[in-house]
């Protein structure tokens, strides 16, 4: 039976051709949702079968985010401006908002 390549980081596992890409992930001991797979620089959807002489690459979901930047000096001062009624509030020498 033929079999396919799969890298993962540092390793690589052989797995049978003809069982879709998810079941492969499975078979490498991986979850599937922690790893998309791509063939010839492509992404591949994990109900994708793979053939003979495929290799696939498994690249490692990362999620997550930044946390909002914090306000410029200029935007907190337009801010609290606005929230004092539109009254002005006394900026340094040289300061404009």
């Amino acid at each position: 039976m033929a079999t396919v390549k799969i890298k993962y980081r540092n390793k690589e596992y052989e797995v049978q051709a003809g069982m879709t890409v998810r079941d492969a992930i499975r078979k490498c001991g991986l979850e599937p949702e922690a790893v998309l797979a791509v063939s010839e620089g492509k992404l591949i959807t994990d109900d994708t079968i793979i053939k003979d002489g495929m290799q696939i690459k498994l690249v490692a979901v990362v999620s997550g985010g930044a946390s909002p930047p914090a306000p410029s000096p200029e935007r907190e001062v337009r801010r609290l401006g606005e929230e004092a009624g539109g009254l002005r509030i006394g900026l340094a020498p040289g300061v404009t908002v």
